[in-house]
């Protein structure tokens, strides 16, 4: 289940987020197939085609079987699957203010054209070290969100995101920290709460992980000297 729309870069983020596949080159094609549905014309198969001689660990496929709007570890077989190649962050990354991680929300909800017209769907917002968007993307699932907005960066080469600020609208799961930690993202704030695992992945990969980031507030949970404060020169 998902948000139709942008749903190349869905498939192409989930396949790299999930370890399937590494680099961009290794796809020879995204793209839809089967019929449209009669009601609404929405095509709902991706087909993903490898270039020549890529061969994929199928074994993956056992735990990633298919991916879904739920929240949780979404299937996974255990916690310790959920380590997928992610590397510790060795770069101290961007150094951001708080008054730019207290704009985060304003200025991605300003941009979700689709969330204005339903109040129902997430939203994961790269951002560049001054607050700025970089890329956006909308779905009813948090996962697919960031799975689809990762995904358009892999597909236009344009990973890692060692300089980036990442935003997800709801709460930051462990799934979720991981996928940032997939392409090097230093900096993640949530809008909502972290659960402990995300916390203790965060810290062992040197990730800063902000959350509850509302109402002029916000709580580091790891990672703070990434965060520069008003009092700091």
């Amino acid at each position: 289940m998902r948000t139709p729309g942008d749903d190349e870069s869905l498939a192409a983020g989930f396949l790299f987020t999930e370890g399937i596949i590494q680099l961009s080159e290794q796809i020879a094609e995204v793209r839809h197939c089967g019929k449209p549905s009669p009601d609404k014309g929405i095509r709902n198969t991706i087909l993903v085609e490898l270039a020549d001689g890529v061969e994929v660990d199928l074994k993956r496929l056992e735990r990633h079987f298919y991916t879904s709007s739920s929240c949780g570890v979404c299937g996974k077989s255990s916690i310790e699957a959920l380590h997928t190649g992610a590397a510790k962050i060795e770069s101290d990354g961007p150094a951001v203010s708080s008054e730019i991680i207290h704009r985060l929300p304003a200025t991605g909800l300003a941009n979700q054209s689709t969330f204005e017209k339903t109040g129902g769907l997430h939203a994961s917002v790269i951002f560049n070290a001054n607050g700025e968007i970089d890329a956006i993307a909308e779905d009813v699932g948090r996962h697919n969100a960031l799975d689809k907005v990762i995904g358009a960066k892999f597909l236009s080469g344009e990973l890692p995101l060692s300089e980036k600020i990442l935003l997800v609208s709801g709460r930051a799961s462990f799934e979720l920290v991981q996928k940032a930690l997939m392409v090097g993202i230093p900096v993640m704030a949530a809008v909502g709460a972290p659960s402990s695992l995300a916390v203790e992945l965060a810290r062992e990969f040197n990730l800063t992980l902000v959350g509850f980031v509302r109402g002029g507030r916000f709580n580091i949970y790891t990672g703070e000297w990434r965060i520069r404060q008003k009092h700091d020169r």
